[in-house]
Order: structure tokens, then sequence, then C-alpha cells
């Protein structure tokens, strides 16, 4: 079908995954007409940047799009990959938006009054723009990895599928957020000879006094605290994610246990000089703070549980299955016969298409909810945007629903109030 360029309209989004979708739900519901580009499919990264065993780490109660709360016969369970992407196609399908599949979004800039949209169909033109590509742009990859030998497989997470995928021999995993501890457990329950270095990232127990803790910290309305309410304030933004599974129905990820069960630790990699790498002193300390973390909202149930009175089973104390006799300080690739190396060190963010004076110097978009100091340029679907949901599932719906007010506060015009075409409104035909 052909596209027409220069076409205007009250509102573009950027972005088709959950964020995009959810703005655009909301928008319809207020009769705001707008057209969604997305650079892939929509539902491309969950689609085409996670591997085979992939599952959500939070219950599939918690999937609340605007309009599309989760459809399924089983709230406390975890959706698998392909039931994510099924989930997100069939909400969109459920109020089929002007999406525009396949489109690459060059460069957004405001020379005057409107924003001007520079895409790979056209040029497009919007009074409002909503940004809703998420915050996990660029596979994060450190420097030293040039100098591992040419004969070892690296990979980002994002790229890692499955373990008979990869070439024969150990595998070694740089970092030990949810990713990481995810893929290390998917290739050691494998048989694979998996090597992971142990960084700072903590740990979440999977169930607590007789609840999923995900069910505990709703009821405690910790997914309800603002980032202006939360301790950290915007520092929250840049912290690693608790490490802990769905898969088989959930479960907690002991590193400590898969060591007992053959895995090598380390702590945090230093240094690499070809096939030779430098470890940080620190895997004790690392494993010590990740369970020091699980145990304080472990106490923070407990205090709950006892302020209400509530009837909840009580557990047993951790017990550390293992502890690290010495901090291994050095490896040699070849005498552990590595040959893959997956890196699952996050992403940068990549907002150097928009040319728009609202960033830091670290490139991140001032805003306040989801609102920038550029009039009428919104961001949707950043981790910690507003709460801890911002970025996920569960959140989206209060962030989308708030930037939708804003938008329709300031569409001076509703097209279909008007039974004229979009174009011609705003082109003034």
């Amino acid at each position: 079908m052909q596209v027409l360029t220069n076409s205007h309209f009250p509102v573009a989004i950027i972005g088709g995954g959950q964020a995009g979708l959810s703005i655009s739900y909301c928008l319809k519901q207020r009769g705001v007409d707008h057209i969604i580009f997305e650079k892939n499919k929509i539902a491309h990264s969950w689609r085409s940047k996670r591997w085979d065993s992939f599952c959500l780490v939070t219950p599939n109660w918690q999937c609340m799009l605007p309009g599309y709360p989760y459809p399924g016969n089983d709230p406390n369970g975890f959706m698998q990959r392909d039931d994510i992407v099924r989930y997100i196609e069939e909400y969109a399908d459920s109020f089929k938006p002007l999406l525009k599949e396949g489109v690459t979004v060059s460069k957004i800039s405001k020379p005057e009054n409107v924003f001007e949209i520079d895409t790979s169909i056209g040029h497009y033109v919007a009074d409002q723009v909503v940004v809703a590509t998420g915050g996990y742009h660029t596979p994060k990859i450190p420097r030293m990895a040039e100098r591992l030998p040419r004969s070892i497989t690296q990979l980002h997470s994002s790229e890692y599928k499955n373990p008979d995928a990869l070439p024969d021999g150990a595998v070694l995993v740089v970092g030990t957020g949810q990713s990481g501890c995810q893929i290390a457990e998917d290739l050691h329950l494998a048989g694979k000879q998996v090597h992971l270095c142990v960084g700072g990232a903590p740990r979440a127990p999977r169930t607590y006094r007789g609840k999923d803790v995900v069910d505990w910290l709703d009821q405690l309305g910790y997914y309800d605290m603002s980032i202006d309410d939360h301790p950290q304030k915007e520092s929250v933004r840049t912290k690693t994610n608790h490490y802990v599974t769905g898969r088989d129905g959930g479960r907690e990820i002991d590193l400590r246990r898969f060591a007992l069960e053959g895995m090598c630790l380390y702590g945090k990699l230093n240094h690499t000089d070809g096939a030779q790498l430098k470890f940080n002193d620190d895997l004790k300390h690392n494993l010590d703070q990740a369970d020091a973390v699980a145990e304080s909202i472990k106490q923070t149930i407990d205090a709950y549980i006892d302020k209400h009175q509530l009837d909840a089973p009580m557990d047993p104390p951790y017990q550390a299955v293992w502890q690290p006799e010495t901090s291994p300080l050095s490896l040699d690739l070849a005498t552990a016969n590595i040959t893959t190396v997956i890196w699952s060190t996050g992403y940068h963010t990549d907002f150097s298409w928009i040319d728009i004076p609202v960033f830091d110097g670290k490139g991140y978009p001032g805003h306040e909810r989801g609102v920038s100091a550029a009039k009428g340029l919104y961001f949707l679907g950043l981790p910690w945007l507003y709460t801890w949901g911002s970025g996920r599932f569960s959140g989206i719906a209060r962030d989308a629903t708030y930037l939708a007010d804003c938008i329709a506060l300031k569409n001076k015009v509703l097209p279909r109030q008007l039974g004229r075409n979009v174009n011609e409104v705003a082109l003034g035909s």
C-alpha cells in the first residue's frame, strides 16, 4: 500500500511495543487520532531478543495492559516467551490501532510549533509525540571484550537462544542480573559447564510465608510507590533488578546451590588479557549482599504480617548451602575449555535521533512522570518512569492513562467529533 508523505497527525507514537500500544488504546478511548511507527514488528523484543525458555519473573495476573488484562487461565503462572508475544499481538488486534510496522524513525525535531518526523516511508508532522521505545536500546558490552581470543564465540544476552546453539565446551556468563542468572541456569540444567561472574545484583525470594513475594509486595503497596516517594529517588532507575525466575512454576535462584552442583563462581570481571581473565576479590561479599537483600524483603513482609496480625505460616530461616573457600582471582579460558562468553551486561539508551534539547549529560530524558520540558513531547515505558511497574506489564496502564489525559487536554481538535479526515483537519483543508 502506498503511503502518502507530509501527513499531519495530532499525535505520533514512536514504538509499537506494550508501551506504544497502551497509549494508543488510551488515546483511542479519548477520541484522539494518532499513528504508531514501529521499527520492526510489534512484540519484536520479546520475540527476537529473548531465549527459547524465557518466561516472566512476575505472575501473569500482573499483566494488566489497559483494557486487556491477562486473559488466560493461569493467573499465578508465568507466561513463556511465545505466550507473551501472543498476548501483545492479541491486544493490538483487540482495538486495531493505525500501526505502521517496519518503519524506522530517523529524526524528530521541533523547529517551530509542530514536530517534524523523518521516517523510512516519508516525512510526517505531529502536534504531539510520544516516545515509547523503552530504555533498552543498544547492547552494552565492555571494551575488554575486544581483547579476548578470536576463537571465542561472544554473544550479548539478547542474542542467546538455547544451549544447543552454542559451540561445544564450557560457557562463561558475565553478569548476574535477571538475564545472566537465568541464562546460567538454562545452560546449567542442560549439562553445560558454566563459569559465572557474580556482580552486585540483589536476589529476591520467590515465595515466603505462603505466598509469592510479588503478592506480598503488591499487598504492601510497593508497586504503587512513586519514584518521588522511593527512598533512593531517581537513582533507583539505574539499579539492577533482583534475580529470581518463573521457570517451572517459579522458584528462587540460589547461586550457592548452583556452586554445589558444579557451577564455577567468580567475583566481578576486572580485566582480560587474551585468554587470561582477572577477577575482583568480591565473590563472598557479592553473594552475602544478595542474600541480605532477600532477607530484608522477608523482614519487611514479617513486619507487615505482625502489624496486621495476619495468619501466615512460618518459613524456616535461610541457610547458606555453600561458602566460597577462596575467591578465584584468575582464569585461563583455554585451560577451562571455555569456548563461549555471554555478556549479560545490560543496555545503553540511545535517543540520539531526537533532536530536541530535553536530555541530561548521560542522554536520559528530563521529564516529570513522562512529560518532558518540550511542550507536546512525552516518554513512556522507561524503567521507573513513575513506579516500579512503569517499564513492565503491571504499571504501564497507569502511566499511559496519565499521559493520554495530558495529551487530550492539549489536543484542541478532536477530528472524530468533527467527522472529518484527520489530515484535512490538521492541514486546514
